[in-house]
């Protein structure tokens, strides 16, 4: 695992490989920023938390921030409100997040302190804006199998992953079940992807590493990073095969903490999926 960007983050998080752009966009999200690099690097600055995006097309991102989903504009840096996300809520803000298979985008929220059960986890799809599940404390690991039959999703203070089984539309329709329990081990589940085979790769808080569960659950393997605070994974480059990870840097003193990472695999990472407005 080498250094992708060494620009140390507070809260790195929501990678995202823009298939088209040939780039990879991150957050920081307590430095209230969006960040890019492909043949050029990019960065913009807001004026409150923004945390995960899902891509529009060529030159657009639907971004969440403590407030909302917006439509964003890489070549201008305006944006335009889609929908509000708690915005009568001050303190909450939104988290982890990524679009599904049908073009919807899931996006959790939580409390900026980590408030006990702040927060909660909700799809944008065709216009609507539905509350899925609440009373999370910290919102993470959402990402989806390949056929799009089952999401998964995490409260890192429950130290479990979970999965529900999603209808045609994408929607939840049965009650979730867990996936993968960590307590025994004492991990925390932070943000999640799962590759073409169908195996999770799970970012683990504190542990400074990504593993990779199986599709019944089962743990394969991990890989190592030089900063505890990993935050979130993401297949991409030109085959999709690079694992990318943020991380933060945020209440540790490390000379790697908060910088973004990058590996070379021989695992097929899905193809980002794109979010329909």
């Amino acid at each position: 695992m080498e250094v992708f960007d060494d620009h140390a983050c507070l809260l790195g998080e929501g990678p995202l490989w823009h298939p088209t752009r040939k780039a990879l966009f991150w957050f920081d999200i307590f430095g209230k920023t969006l960040h890019s690099k492909g043949e050029t690097r990019q960065s913009w600055s807001f004026d409150e938390h923004v945390s995960a995006a899902g891509w529009v097309d060529e030159d657009t991102l639907l971004m969440a921030s403590a407030l909302g989903l917006w439509r964003f504009d890489i070549s201008s840096g305006a944006r335009e409100l889609v929908a509000p996300l708690e915005a009568d809520n001050p303190i909450t803000r939104s988290n982890d997040g990524r679009a599904d298979p049908r073009g919807g985008f899931w996006i959790g929220t939580m409390g900026i302190k980590s408030e006990a059960h702040a927060g909660a986890i909700y799809r944008y799809y065709r216009g609507e804006l539905r509350k899925l599940f609440d009373r999370i404390t910290i919102s993470n690991a959402i990402c989806f199998a390949p056929d799009g039959r089952t999401a998964y999703f995490s409260d890192t203070f429950s130290k479990r992953i979970q999965k529900v089984a999603l209808d045609d539309q994408g929607w939840p329709d049965s009650a979730p079940d867990v996936f993968a329990d960590l307590r025994d081990a004492g991990l925390n589940p932070d943000g999640a992807v799962v590759d073409v085979e169908g195996n999770l790769w799970n970012a683990q808080w504190g542990a400074g590493r990504v593993a990779c569960y199986g599709p019944d659950g089962a743990f394969r393997t991990s890989i190592a990073l030089p900063a505890s605070q990993a935050t979130c994974p993401a297949f991409g480059g030109p085959d999709g095969k690079t694992l990318f990870v943020t991380s933060a840097s945020d209440g540790v003193d490390e000379e790697r903490g908060g910088m973004t990472f990058a590996m070379k695999t021989d695992v097929q990472g899905q193809r980002e999926h794109q979010v329909t407005l």
